[in-house]
């Protein structure tokens, strides 16, 4: 009687423990998959930069822009990244018919330039980038895949990016975390010389 006694408190032992370790396994899982809605879609974590960005409706001129560009297989590359992704708000605020021009195929270079203008090598938050602000005494220069660079500063507690020709961009929704690096929505497009 002692032993199915012990062999069932050694059973009940058991089966608890395996519960609290799925348990701590699922609230893992739901830190690594904590989610970020941009453009009315859910991004995953686990999933990368492209898989994410074809399902925000916000984003659907720079999906278009970056198949355009041939640039799909390189966001959905190991990386990481870091990307700065204009919303169709800030492509429709370029001079009328720009959009529509760059995504002809005669002008795929030059729209990989600007694509490539918004893409740093590595995976910086908000608070990296910060940080790199504060350290060079309020702004930073970003060395951006395309060989340019952009300024990054601060304005309050927002982050403010501006280009080579001195237009800038503010942050607005910072560490939407990817598989392959991390997106921060911008709402104007950045411009290289």
């Amino acid at each position: 009687m002692k032993r199915m006694n012990f062999i069932a408190t050694l059973s009940l032992t058991f089966m608890l423990f395996a519960g609290i370790a799925n348990t701590h396994a699922q609230d893992s899982m739901k830190k690594k998959e904590k989610t970020v809605m941009v453009g009315g879609a859910a991004m995953y974590p686990s999933k990368n930069i492209v898989e994410n960005a074809v399902n925000s409706k916000d984003h659907t001129t720079l999906v278009a822009a970056v198949k355009a560009a041939d640039l799909v297989t390189t966001l959905q590359s190991k990386g990481p990244f870091t990307v700065f992704a204009p919303t169709n708000a800030a492509f429709d605020k370029l001079p009328d018919g720009t959009v529509a021009t760059l995504l002809k195929p005669e002008n795929k270079e030059k729209l990989q330039t600007i694509l490539k203008y918004h893409v740093v090598a590595g995976d910086f938050s908000a608070a990296d980038l910060m940080e790199k602000i504060k350290m060079g005494k309020g702004s930073v220069e970003l060395n951006m895949v395309n060989g340019g660079t952009l300024t990054a500063m601060l304005k309050g507690k927002n982050i403010i990016l501006k280009d080579e020709n001195g237009n800038t961009s503010m942050v607005t929704i910072a560490n939407v975390n990817q598989s392959n690096g991390v997106i921060h929505v911008v709402d104007s497009v950045l411009l290289p010389n």
